[in-house]
C-alpha cells in the first residue's frame, strides 16, 4: 500500500506539473532588454507561453512544482531578433540560378530550413524582407501554428519597386503610377503582410513613393526602404519611410552632408517616433576574412533541413570565394562602413540588428551573432546598445513591444542563455546553449 501511495503521489505531482507547465530559470545574469544594469542571480518564472515573474534568488520564490533550469554562470536575455533576413536564399552565390532552380522548393525545403537554422541560433523573431507572397504567408503561418520550427516571422512579401529585374517577377512587383502603387500595397496588406519593402525608390516618381508610404501607413504597416544611393534616402525621408536598410553609397567615404542634415531634422521630431536604420554590415565587413579562410564555410550548421543535393549545389557555387562578382567591390567598401555607421548614430537614428542573412556565403545559423560581433568588437559600439538593437527596438518598430523584446512579466517567454558574460565577450552568442520560444525549450 505504501508503495502504491508513493507512486500515486508522484503521478499526481507530475500531472500537476504538466497542468501548470511551470518553469523556473534560476541563477543567471539577466540582460532584460531594456538596457539597464544586468540582474545578478536572476529568477525567471515561465508559465505556459508567458513570463509570470522576474526577480532574484532570495527575493522571488521558486514554486515547488516548477521545472528548475539552472542558468548559473550564464548570460540570460530575450531571444534575438534579426531584422533583415531572406528565408528564400541560403548562401548560394548565383542568384540567377537559384531563383529559377529552387522556385518550387521554397515552401517545402528552403524557407523552413532557413527558419529552423535561425531559431537554433537564438533568433526567436525575424523580419523577412523579400520573397514570393503566398509562400511567405504560408511559412509564417505554419510556424505560428507550430507545424514547423522557426522564429516568429514578420513578412514583407515581394519588394515594391519601379520595375522588377528580369526573372524576379515572383518576388519583385513593379509599379506604374501612384494609383498602381497604392493598389499593389493594398493587395499585400489584404494578404496579411507585416510590413512593406521598398527598393530603387529613386527610379520611381515622388508621387509613387509617397503613394506607397501613405497606403502602407493607412494599413498600419511600416515601410522599410533600401538606402543604397543618396536619392533613395532623400526620397524616403520626404515620403516618411520608417526604416532604412543597409550602409550603402558603395565605396563613397560617407553620407553627403545634405542627407545627414535631413536625417538630423527627422530624428529631432520626437512626435514622429524614432527613425530606424538597419546597417547590415557583417556580410561586407567579414567577406575578405571568409575569402581568405574558407574553412569557415565548412561549418555544417547551415545544412540543417536541406537535401544533400541542395547542400552540394550551394557548396559548388562558392568553390572559388575570391572570384564571386557579388563581392568584387567589397574590399573598397569595407573601410567606409564604420564611419558611415557612426555618422548615422551621431545623426540620431536608432540602429537595428539585421544581417541580409542568406546572401552569398552568409548563412542563417551564423549571421546574427557575427553582426553583433562586428558592431561591438570592430566598431566599438557599446554591447548593451547592440543587444537592445537586437531585442527591444525591433519589437518596438514592429508594434509588438507589449508581447516581445524584453524579459518582463506578461510577455511571451522568448529567452536565450549562453555560458559566460556576453557584455564582455559578445561572440559567445555564436554558441547559444538554451533557446526557449513561447515557453517551450527548443534547444
Amino acid at each position: 500500500m505504501r508503495i502504491f501511495l508513493i507512486v500515486l503521489s508522484l503521478a499526481i505531482s507530475q500531472s500537476s506539473f504538466s497542468q501548470n507547465n511551470l518553469k523556473a530559470l534560476v541563477g543567471g545574469t539577466l540582460l532584460d532588454g531594456f538596457g539597464g544594469d544586468p540582474i545578478k542571480n536572476s529568477v525567471i518564472l515561465v508559465e505556459g507561453d508567458r513570463i509570470k515573474a522576474v526577480g532574484t534568488q532570495g527575493q522571488l520564490t521558486v514554486p515547488r512544482n516548477a521545472e528548475v533550469i539552472s542558468t548559473e554562470g550564464m548570460s540570460v536575455m530575450p531571444g534575438l531578433w534579426d531584422m533583415h533576413v531572406h528565408l528564400m536564399i541560403n548562401g548560394h552565390a548565383n542568384y540567377a540560378h537559384w531563383d529559377t532552380a529552387y522556385a518550387d522548393k521554397l515552401g517545402n525545403e528552403i524557407m523552413p530550413a532557413s527558419a529552423h537554422q535561425l531559431l537554433l541560433a537564438g533568433v526567436t523573431s525575424a523580419r523577412d524582407l523579400g520573397a514570393p507572397l503566398e509562400v511567405s504567408i504560408e511559412v509564417r503561418d505554419k510556424i505560428n501554428r507550430g507545424e514547423i520550427p522557426g522564429p516568429t516571422m514578420y513578412m514583407s512579401g515581394p519588394f515594391i519597386q519601379h520595375k522588377p529585374y528580369p526573372g524576379t517577377e515572383a518576388f519583385r512587383w513593379g509599379v506604374s503610377g501612384a494609383g498602381d502603387a497604392k493598389a499593389k500595397v493594398r493587395r499585400l496588406a489584404e494578404a496579411g503582410v507585416d510590413c512593406i519593402k521598398l527598393i530603387d525608390q529613386d527610379q520611381m516618381t515622388m508621387e509613387e513613393v509617397e503613394a506607397v508610404v501613405e497606403e502602407a501607413h493607412k494599413h498600419n504597416l511600416t515601410v522599410v526602404a533600401h538606402s543604397h544611393r543618396p536619392e533613395e534616402i532623400r526620397r524616403g525621408l520626404k515620403a516618411g519611410v520608417d526604416n532604412f536598410e543597409h550602409t550603402g553609397l558603395s565605396s563613397a567615404p560617407g553620407y553627403p552632408e545634405d542627407v545627414l542634415e535631413m536625417v538630423r531634422e527627422r530624428t529631432a521630431q520626437m512626435n514622429l517616433g524614432p527613425l530606424y536604420w538597419t546597417p547590415t554590415v557583417e556580410g561586407l565587413f567579414n567577406y575578405t576574412y571568409v575569402r581568405d579562410n574558407p574553412e569557415m564555410l565548412d561549418n555544417d550548421c547551415w545544412h540543417l533541413g536541406l537535401s544533400q543535393e541542395t547542400i552540394d549545389d550551394i557548396r559548388q557555387s562558392y568553390a572559388y570565394p575570391g572570384r564571386l562578382p557579388y563581392f568584387q567591390l567589397t574590399p573598397l567598401r569595407k573601410p567606409t562602413l564604420e564611419h558611415k555607421v557612426k555618422q548615422l548614430i551621431e545623426a540620431g537614428v536608432v540602429l537595428l540588428i539585421g544581417t541580409d542573412s542568406g546572401i552569398p556565403m552568409k548563412f542563417h545559423c551564423q549571421s546574427t551573432w557575427n553582426e553583433l560581433d562586428v558592431w561591438v568588437n570592430e566598431f566599438g559600439i557599446d554591447p548593451m546598445y547592440a543587444i537592445k538593437a537586437a531585442t527591444y527596438w525591433p519589437s518596438k518598430i514592429m508594434g509588438v513591444d507589449n508581447e516581445y523584446g524584453t524579459v518582463s512579466e506578461g510577455k511571451f517567454a522568448d529567452i536565450i542563455a549562453v555560458k559566460g558574460d556576453v557584455l564582455r565577450h559578445i561572440s559567445k552568442l555564436s554558441d547559444v546553449q538554451l533557446v526557449i520560444k513561447h515557453g517551450k525549450r527548443v534547444k
